[in-house]
């Protein structure tokens, strides 16, 4: 008999001895035996793992049919993760390249405003609405020969000219834009360029208009701002963070489940490896390097599915913003650790999952003591990140602090964490405690019993997907519940406000006729609007404001008790700041009062009138947005004499005449095109955050639909490791729908949990994060029925694609042994 080799013994080389008889008395005498030779040095170098990760490389991709139907689930699995891993890496420059092109086409005013000459333009803001849109438009009118030029535009357009957006040339042409025609009475001479857009669905224009005078715009020599945006608010903060983990994280999940697909029978390759001679950490490396290839295809595809993703960016608009493909672009830095990090992470998880099993040169050993599940550690991932997030519930108002930021996110990360930890222990404690049933249910739960941690691995990239994707959701419903509050309550009264600057009350006078003669106006009234201050001025004081018009308009206003043209009111009681000017009959006032920034102001001096009398100012349910300290008629006080006079309309209209809000628009633009419009007709919320939820809900389906496929492959794999023992019960006489009813309940019960601790982690987490904006909980129950629907759909999905090779393993064949 040869003697063993070195590492042959039954326990795969784990310390396993040899005992050697001791010699028979009557064996002869034999010569001297040469010095035995030390055993092997077991090489683990980088050329080491390099020939073996390229071996296990080499199966994976020779593999045959069945190999490759593994490794491309594997590269499709991980492709999918890598692409959204990049598309969220490509979000920071996304947004650099958005904001860029803002501030290089924009000037917001100058502290000194240049004056007049031959490098200078007037510029002013034109934004309008239409049917929901918005709609950017800038007034230019050169001073000179030679003004300055924004980004995308070559020549500035002509007078009564105007240069406009691909997509705003688009909506002019169409019969949809008739009425924007009207609006924008200018000749169209050309289209801006890219550079000169935020992105290619964004409707903008730029017109000269020979009427822009100054107080309407202002005075720049070049564009490009030195202007940073403000930071985003707490529920836009809460909301990205959410959104980056709740992507994130199932991803996460399931690039770890991919690399798993097709292990049971990569075990019993690596077992016939074991058999020629191969040591365990060999077999480990070369099962890495199978996992690894799959995450390498998995790498390009991911790469390819990016750049094809990436075209659609032109047609996705979320929060107004509407970007270029080009600007898609992950940084250098996220994208070299996405590359080195995903094949990195394949080469772990399965050495992770190799060290759970014992590889023997005849098979895998399967009776090692069952690995008991603990819980204590399980419970810490989601306590965790409640008590991360609990602090911040009584934060108010948010600090967006990097602090805050990160608790934030590792709570939530936690939490969502913590549902793939607790997943496999409940399981095992449901499973375990379950006893008798029907035939097929007993075979599902003693499988279950036996072994659960494929369809736990598989289930915890549901729970995840589902328990972020509830989160989201409701962060969302309450978000948008508070906008439609806010909007129904302002809307009550159907009416719309406009903003502008004065030239006098007769102007004035003019507009309120023109609102009166449009279509669907029931109710037009205006007023002019100054401020007024103490003479002399003193730091810190607050302007009081007069308003300016006739006896009806003041008659909204206030109580009078009587109206004459030529009279003066003071509301009563006085603000603050009226008293520390000193509003009163006989006083002298400042109608150009110091604004606190850019050259001091020349006081205009008026004294109130001695018959100025007190009146109570009305409780205005319209949400009118001022007090009005003096109520001034046009015959006691020139508008002209007030410093920088706005005029303020309020139109009210009938909701049931067609388009109304569009012709008030129309006739608002002949006005002055310049007027800023204040309105709760249109809310661009609802339409931001359905598209939003609609596509978060697209990718949760498309989520549990491709964690299915891991599911299906898992099942397959399961019946194919008990073929032997299939064929025995169909030689029994076991019929087929048992088995069948059996592979269904192997597989609802794991998602049935899974779902359930979906739902909890996602309905607290999402309280949490509604609390810490300061929202009302409110639960988006459909979507939440309809993530139930889908698990349960993915069930029967998964059912039924497994009946088929159930059934054809379901046969006496099985039981030959060669």
């Amino acid at each position: 008999m040869s003697p063993l080799r070195p590492g042959a013994g039954t326990a795969g080389g784990r310390g396993t001895s040899t005992r050697t008889a001791p010699p028979s008395p009557a064996a002869p005498s034999l010569p001297p035996a040469a010095p035995s030779l030390p055993p092997a040095t077991r090489r683990s170098g980088p050329l080491t793992w390099a020939r073996d990760l390229a071996m296990g490389m080499r199966f994976a991709a020779g593999g045959g049919r069945e190999g490759w139907i593994r490794t491309a689930l594997t590269a499709a699995g991980v492709a999918l993760g890598v692409a959204v891993l990049l598309i969220g890496a490509s979000v920071p420059t996304l947004m650099d390249a958005w904001h860029g092109r803002e501030k290089a086409r924009e000037n917001l005013g100058q502290e000194h405003p240049p004056k007049a000459g031959d490098r200078t333009v007037l510029y002013a803001s034109a934004n309008t609405t239409f049917h929901g849109e918005q709609i950017r438009g800038r007034l230019i009118r050169p001073d000179g020969a030679h003004p300055p030029v924004p980004p995308g535009i070559r020549q500035l357009p002509g007078p009564g000219r105007m240069l406009v957006s691909p997509a705003l040339h688009e909506l002019l042409a169409s019969p949809e834009g008739a009425l924007l025609r009207e609006r924008l009475n200018y000749t169209t001479a050309g289209v801006i360029g890219d550079e000169g857009l935020q992105g290619p669905r964004e409707l903008t224009y730029v017109a000269q208009s020979g009427t822009l005078r100054e107080p309407d715009g202002y005075r720049v020599d070049h564009f490009g701002k030195n202007w940073d945006p403000q930071p985003l608010r707490a529920p836009a903060v809460v909301l990205v963070i959410m959104t980056c983990v709740a992507l994130m994280t199932p991803v996460m999940v399931f690039i770890g489940t991919s690399v798993r697909f097709g292990n049971e029978r990569r075990e019993r390759r690596l077992a016939a490896l074991r058999l020629v001679g191969a040591d365990v950490p060999t077999t480990r490396r070369i099962a890495s390097g199978e996992a690894l290839f799959g995450s390498l295809l998995g790498l390009l595809g991911g790469g390819a599915l990016f750049l094809a993703a990436r075209q659609l960016a032109s047609a996705i608009t979320l929060w107004d913003i509407n970007v270029f493909p080009a600007d898609v672009t992950p940084a250098p830095l996220p994208a070299a650790l996405i590359v080195l990090l995903v094949p990195t992470a394949a080469v772990l998880v399965t050495l992770l999952a190799q060290r759970g099993i014992t590889v023997e040169p005849l098979g895998i050993v399967r009776n090692r003591p069952p690995v008991r599940r603990r819980l204590w550690w399980r419970l810490l991932l989601p306590v965790a990140g409640v008590l991360l997030l609990l602090p911040l519930t009584r934060e108010h108002p948010w600090h967006d602090t990097p602090l805050n930021t990160v608790r934030l996110a590792a709570g939530s990360t936690l939490l969502l964490f913590g549902v793939t930890a607790l997943l496999p222990w409940l399981v095992d404690a449901v499973a375990g405690r379950l006893r008798g049933g029907p035939v097929p249910w007993q075979l599902a739960i003693r499988r279950l019993q036996l072994s659960s941690g494929s369809a736990t691995r598989a289930v915890s990239g549901i729970t995840v997907a589902v328990a972020g994707a509830i989160a989201i959701h409701m962060l969302m419903t309450g978000m948008q519940a508070g906008y439609q509050d806010a909007y129904a309550k302002s809307g009550r009264i159907p009416q719309i406000g406009f903003w502008g600057n004065a030239a006098g009350w007769q102007q004035t006078q003019q507009a309120l006729t023109a609102l009166r003669a449009t279509p669907g106006v029931s109710q037009a009234r205006g007023t002019v609007i100054g401020s007024v201050g103490r003479l002399p001025a003193a730091n810190g004081d607050i302007p009081a404001t007069v308003a300016l018009g006739s006896c009806a308009e003041l008659g909204r206003l206030a109580h009078l008790p009587s109206c004459r043209d030529g009279e003066v009111f003071v509301a009563a009681p006085a603000r603050e700041a009226s008293r520390d000017i000193g509003l009163a009959p006989g006083a002298t006032v400042d109608l150009n009062p110091p604004r606190g920034y850019g050259e001091p102001t020349p006081p205009h001096p008026w004294t109130i009138p001695p018959t100025a009398r007190p009146v109570l100012p009305r409780d205005l349910s319209d949400a009118h947005p001022f007090h009005y300290d003096l109520l001034v008629t046009p015959s006691a006080l020139d508008a002209g004499r007030l410093g920088s006079p706005d005029m303020e309309l309020r139109v009210a209209f009938d909701r049931a005449t067609p388009d109304a809000v569009e012709h008030i628009r129309n006739t608002a633009a002949r006005i002055n095109p310049s007027m800023f419009e204040s309105s709760s007709v249109d809310n661009p919320h609802d339409k931001q955050y359905d598209g939003v939820r609609t596509a978060l809900f697209l990718g949760a389906v498309i989520t549990l639909l491709l964690i299915g496929a891991g599911l299906i492959i898992s099942t397959v794999e399961q019946l194919y490791e008990r073929r032997r023992l299939l064929s025995a019960l169909d030689a029994h006489g076991t019929r087929r729908a048992t088995l069948g009813w059996s592979v269904l309940w192997q597989t609802t019960l794991p998602v049935l949990l899974g779902l359930a601790l979906a739902l909890a982690c996602g309905l607290t987490l999402g309280t949490l994060l509604l609390v810490i904006i300061g929202s009302a909980v409110t639960v988006d129950w459909p979507v939440v029925a309809g993530m139930a629907g889908i698990g349960a759909a993915v069930i029967l999905f998964v059912t039924a694609l497994s009946l088929p090779p159930l059934w054809r393993m379901m046969r006496p064949d099985g039981l030959r042994t060669e």
